[in-house]
This record gives C-alpha cells, sequence and structure tokens, in this order.
C-alpha cells in the first residue's frame, strides 16, 4: 500500500469523541492551549466542555502533572461535572507524563485517564484506548469492550479498502449541485417507480442524513412512487448516548410515516454491509440511494446515487466512476448538539422540485 499523504482524521481527536460518547461533561486536553482546537469547539456545541492544561515550553522540560492536576480540581470546582475525561497530547506523552502520578484529593467527579498521542497511527486506536480505559473504570463491561474494538477496527478496515485510509493523495471535492440526483428521484417515482434508501451513517450524522430518507418519502407520496427505507438505527445498540441518538431519529421517521428495517446500529456502519445485501434482497428497486458511509456496501454500482459528508470520500466514488455522488459537505458541524433530525441540502432540493412541479 502506497503512503497517505493527505491529512486524516487523528487518534487524540478520535479520543475526545469517544469520552464525549461515554458521556464526559468535561474533558482536558493536556497540551498546548491550541492541540485540538478545531474539535473542541465542535464538541462545545454539543454541550461539552473542553479545557486545556495550556503546557508551555517549562511544562515540556520539568513536567506539567501540578498544573494537570490543578485544571482538573478547577474544573471540578467551576462546572460540577458527573464525569472528567483527560486526554493526553503528543506533548504530554512524548515527556512520559504519567497519569497514574496525578494525585485527584478534593476532586468530586471521577476522571477516566486516556494515554493517546498523535502518532499511535489510525485514528481508531485512540477512540479503542478510551474504549480500554472506560472498561478498566467500570464505565463498560468487558463484552461492549470487545463489540467496541471489533467495530473500531472494521471502520479502519473499510477506510483502507474504499475511504480516506487509502494510499496516495485524494484531493478533496465538494462535487457536483444535488439537483441531477434530485430530478433523477423524482422522475422514478414519477413514473410509478421504487426509490429504496439505505442511510447507513455515522453516530450523529444520522441526524442529517435521515432527512434524505423523509424527503425521498415524501416525493413517492406526492408523486404516486413507492420508497422503501433502509436504516442502521438499532436502539438497542451501542453506547447510552448512541442509542439516544437513534430513538431520536426513529421519532422522526415515525412521525414522516416510515417504517425503515433495520440494518444495525449508529456505531455499526463498517459492519452493515452483509445485512443490507439481505434486506435489499428481492426488493426490485429501480434506484438505490445510499447515504452516510456508502462505500460500507459492496458492490456499488454506477448508477446507484450516493451521498456522503466527506469531501475526500465523494472525490475518491466520483474517481471510481460513480456518477451519482454528492456530498453534504459541513454535514458535521450542523449535527452537534442535535435532538431531531436536520435539513440537507439533498432533501431539500428534492422538496424544491415537488413544489416546482406543483406550481
Amino acid at each position: 500500500m502506497s503512503r497517505v499523504l493527505h491529512p486524516r482524521p487523528n487518534p487524540i481527536v478520535a479520543s475526545m469523541y469517544t469520552l464525549r460518547d461515554l458521556d464526559a461533561d468535561v474533558i482536558v486536553m493536556h497540551g498546548p492551549s491550541g492541540c485540538g482546537f478545531m474539535a473542541s469547539r465542535m464538541l462545545e456545541e454539543a454541550g461539552v466542555r473542553v479545557v486545556t492544561t495550556a503546557m508551555d515550553e517549562t511544562g515540556l522540560i520539568f513536567g506539567a502533572t501540578d498544573s494537570l492536576q490543578d485544571v482538573i480540581r478547577e474544573v471540578d470546582g467551576l462546572f460540577s461535572p458527573q464525569r472528567i475525561g483527560v486526554v493526553g497530547t503528543c506533548a504530554s506523552m512524548i515527556i512520559g507524563e504519567d497519569f497514574n502520578a496525578v494525585h485527584l484529593e478534593g476532586v468530586d467527579a471521577p476522571v477516566l485517564f486516556v494515554d493517546v498521542h498523535g502518532c499511535m497511527g489510525d485514528n481508531t486506536e485512540g477512540a479503542v484506548r478510551t474504549m480500554e480505559a472506560a472498561s478498566k473504570a467500570g464505565i463498560i463491561d468487558g463484552r461492549e469492550l470487545e463489540r467496541q474494538k471489533r467495530l473500531l477496527r472494521s471502520a479502519t478496515a473499510m477506510e483502507r479498502r474504499g475511504g480516506m485510509a487509502k494510499g496516495g493523495y485524494i484531493t478533496p471535492s465538494r462535487g457536483p449541485t444535488k439537483y441531477a440526483v434530485a430530478k433523477r428521484i423524482a422522475d422514478v417515482l414519477s413514473a410509478g417507480g421504487r426509490v429504496d434508501v439505505v442511510m447507513n451513517a455515522k453516530k450523529e450524522l444520522g441526524y442529517r442524513f435521515a432527512d434524505i430518507n423523509a424527503a425521498v418519502q415524501e416525493a413517492a407520496e406526492a408523486l404516486g412512487g413507492e420508497a422503501g427505507h433502509i436504516m442502521n438505527i438499532d436502539t438497542g445498540a451501542g453506547l447510552p448516548r448512541i442509542r439516544r441518538y437513534a430513538r431520536d431519529i426513529e421519532a422522526c421517521m415515525e412521525a414522516a410515516g416510515i417504517d425503515p428495517d433495520i440494518s444495525g446500529g449508529l456505531d455499526e456502519y463498517a459492519v452493515t454491509g452483509e445485512r443490507t445485501k439481505a434486506l435489499l434482497e428481492g426488493r426490485d428497486s429501480d434506484l438505490l440511494v445510499f447515504t452516510g458511509v456508502p462505500h460500507a456496501y459492496d458492490p456499488l454500482d454506477a448508477d446507484d446515487v450516493l451521498v456522503t459528508d466527506q469531501p475526500r470520500i465523494l472525490a475518491h466514488l466520483l474517481q471510481r466512476g460513480h456518477r451519482a455522488a454528492v456530498g453534504e459537505i459541513a454535514s458535521h458541524s450542523l449535527v452537534m448538539g442535535a435532538s431531531e433530525v436536520i435539513p440537507s441540502e439533498t432533501g431539500d432540493t428534492i422538496r424544491q422540485l415537488l413544489s416546482d412541479r406543483e406550481a
């Protein structure tokens, strides 16, 4: 495999998001003030406080354990959190900061320490380290730990096959507009055809991609076609926060008149392919629409409609000849802190076409 030249998600950031999934109220970044800055802003949109020990050159030379202890005590008193997560960074781990040496006298909240840095390799290793720390602390049991490790390593394997971890350099793409895709969906439905929408979303991104299911359902009802739905919103799978996302989306789909077949949980996006194949058998679809993480399904047909939020995944799909691939770029920033389905560009374009036809 050739070297991956484009930037990729980082184990430190993966650890931060995993702590969010474990319902940490506060995350302490033990490193320089700028480490994880953009991820920190995103997480604060989801209601997670992110603070930093602001390690400087003195800390790099003499150690910064005292500073970390002070920050933990300060945030415990300031925010009265239910759970604090402490994330290592390249700086703190390179100098060998020992989390076992941190004294927590006077701290009421449980503290979860994650020994992680940016040079560990795949970003999922940061999530694995966090899950291991959660298991050690009794937050999750051994069965859930093994499940999470299997899912995370399956996600890495999927990205190496056809995603961000492929070798070389993938130039990001914003892709074509949504008009041609929306028109194609509407044309199939207006001819009395069947469109099956397969949502395979990664965690909170389901709040965005589920809107496409809703829009296609609206179009089917208005145009006389038929819509089918497969969604990875198993409300019994995953950590409590992930199950909440699934319940939120399920309620929105019920309100939209959608009773989808379930391909898995919102954290099982990397392993839903075979289940999806089984659910699609015998459906006699005139058009398939895959949203979220479409490259988890194999093989994809060149005529399928594919919708992703990742500009490099979109570029890769277009390079492979998927003519109907479009992007819901910047979706992640829109779903942070969401509790209901959020309109998508693709969904709104479908609705605009319906409005134009009625006019």
